[in-house]
């Protein structure tokens, strides 16, 4: 059967104009009656009701609530996708369990890979410290103290060999988290994977690589907007030729949230800034068709749960209309928006860190009724420092639970069809549509960036929540209701290996001492001619760099000579 607008044609409206007058006749006689009577004997603990991001909750919900067309809800794996990108979802595939990991020297985090690949994991995500993630070699000054602290530390090719040594990158998917530098370690990854032989066609997984939400939420970046743009533009040109399984770009919501906006501020500003990379893709002669399959989505999972429900089904609904009305797609892969999820570190608390299991389990859980790809589940200890191995074996545990204990994913989108589910993914859909109608009023993504608009929206948002946490309003449970000053509550943290940072600057010093000068020259001088030529692609150039044992630092350096630098315009 096709998919599209004649299956909307074709079906009746959800309700029947009949039904919505009994629907209606019927509530304002329990308003007047019940409902009357019951508050005035005892009211309600507020005189307002509002969703995580303020959107107004009503009492209650009726079919007049539903969205008028039965195709906007539809069904699984068939256009707009709100039901879920795939016909069977958990049934036929579950989803990956990619449990974050990354400190010290590579071999340190390998070995972590290697424990949660025998306790189930399904898929790698890789945490790097703060110089690999700012383009630093672990010996420069600006890296004292950082190298491998937050996650591991990547400098030259050998370190990413041994990061993945005894992992068959075929058969199992890596996710690398991080951003202006990402295409170096995207080099770095298909140098490893050409020499072992493998198939890059074969490879999946992604990098985040997006870089537009740096300049509005995580403050990470190496040069300025502009030529940062056309990094992502040349990552997904050359993995749409070259590696078809591949996600040269992870858009990411997570990190805007975890700024301090908002359900509603996350997803449509990761939709503004999808429709920035598809735009620049395209006017560079790329077909919609051979990169969007593609693109892939992270999303945080919040504490309101039915929002967030609510908040992953208008993301695919939206994306899959602004694919095909905005950019022509006519490949249903191209609409069919794929999302990896994680739990909300941003919840999770000192005080009475136990809780956090309980937190992260309905987080997840709200992952899953959302129809998440795949899924990290935070440690119960992230609120200290870089989960545990004790930390990570439980929160995959939550995940396994939930797979395999609830029968959960026995039944696809089971919160479809809710009136207020519902009401909530098309109030969310129409908010992302109004944010993007201001958004292209001001001349697009970068020209809103520069003017300060995203980083004004969120700190708003994040001080109204300061505010309401600081009064009590919004209850955190442990910080500012149920406080127990009393409670001392011991739980394993991790600790790094104090000689790991002089063990890395060891390793590069080496590298670099035993490279072969003349080719690590030439290499740079190429990459740097690469650079000059707008219309080039620099990944080829970057692939012969780290062959040749240029460090991440090297790379970097010398391209702010040709890029320049970024300096932030404070929003205040």
């Amino acid at each position: 059967m096709s998919e599209g607008n004649d299956w909307a044609e074709a079906t009746p409206r959800l309700s029947s104009d009949v039904l919505l007058e009994a629907v209606t006749r019927e509530l304002a006689a329990w308003e007047g009656d019940e409902l009357a009577e019951f508050l005035a004997r005892a009211p309600e603990s507020k005189d307002e009701y509002r969703s995580g991001s303020g959107l107004p909750i009503k009492r209650v919900y009726t079919p007049a609530d539903l969205p008028a067309d039965w195709a906007d809800i539809g069904l699984p794996g068939r256009y707009p996708y709100t039901r879920g990108p795939y016909p069977t979802m958990y049934r036929g595939r579950g989803w990956t369990m990619r449990q974050i990991a990354g400190f010290g020297q590579a071999e340190e985090t390998n070995q972590r890979f290697q424990y949660l690949i025998a306790q189930g994991q399904t898929g790698l995500s890789v945490d790097f410290d703060m110089p690999t993630l700012m383009g630093l070699d672990s010996d420069d000054p600006m890296s004292l103290g950082e190298v491998g602290r937050e996650g591991v530390a990547i400098d030259v090719l050998p370190d990413m060999e041994a990061l993945f040594d005894g992992i068959d990158l075929e058969n199992i998917s890596v996710s690398m988290t991080i951003n202006p530098s990402a295409w170096i370690l995207l080099a770095m990854y298909i140098c490893i994977a050409e020499d072992r032989g493998y198939d890059l066609n074969k490879l999946s997984g992604t990098i985040q690589n997006d870089i537009l939400k740096e300049y509005i939420a995580q403050k990470e970046w190496i040069f300025p907007v502009r030529p940062s743009m056309r990094i992502v533009r040349d990552t997904i040109g050359y993995c749409s030729e070259h590696m078809s399984r591949y996600n040269p770009v992870n858009i990411s919501g997570y990190h805007i949230s975890e700024a301090g906006a908002n359900a509603l501020q996350e997803i449509a500003f990761a939709m503004a800034i999808t429709k920035a990379y598809v735009q620049d893709v395209t006017a560079a002669g790329v077909d919609v068709d051979t990169f969007a399959p593609r693109l892939s989505f992270f999303f945080v999972s919040q504490a309101d749960l039915f929002e967030e429900v609510a908040k992953f089904r208008a993301a695919r609904r939206y994306y899959a209309k602004m694919m095909r009305e905005q950019f022509g797609a006519s490949n249903p892969q191209s609409m069919r928006l794929r999302f990896h999820a994680q739990t909300a570190a941003a919840t999770l608390t000192k005080p009475q860190p136990l809780n956090n299991i309980i937190r992260t389990t309905l987080q997840a859980l709200a992952a899953v009724f959302g129809g998440a790809q795949s899924l990290h589940t935070n440690g119960l200890d992230e609120a200290y420092a870089i989960p545990s191995e004790m930390a990570m074996k439980l929160a995959l545990r939550t995940q396994q639970i939930l797979a395999d204990e609830t029968g959960i994913p026995s039944v696809i989108d089971p919160l479809g069809g809710s009136y207020y589910v519902e009401n909530l993914t098309t109030q969310l859909e129409q908010g992302i549509a109004d944010y993007m109608t201001k958004i292209d009023d001001m001349g697009g993504v970068v020209a809103a960036i520069e003017q300060g608009f995203f980083q004004r929206e969120i700190s708003d948002t994040a001080y109204d929540f300061a505010r309401r946490k600081a009064s009590g309003e919004r209850p955190v449970i442990g910080v500012n209701k149920y406080v127990d000053p009393g409670e001392d509550q011991k739980i394993e943290t991790h600790t790094l290996d104090p000689e790991s940072e002089a063990r890395q600057i060891a390793r590069l010093t080496k590298v670099q001492d035993n490279r072969d000068t003349s080719r690590a020259q030439a290499a740079l001088t190429n990459l740097l001619a690469v650079a000059r030529d707008p219309d080039a692609n620099l990944m080829p150039a970057t692939i012969e760099a780290v062959r040749a044992h240029l460090s991440m630092g090297e790379i970097t350096g010398a391209l702010r000579m040709v890029f320049g630098s970024y300096f932030e315009t404070a929003v205040f």
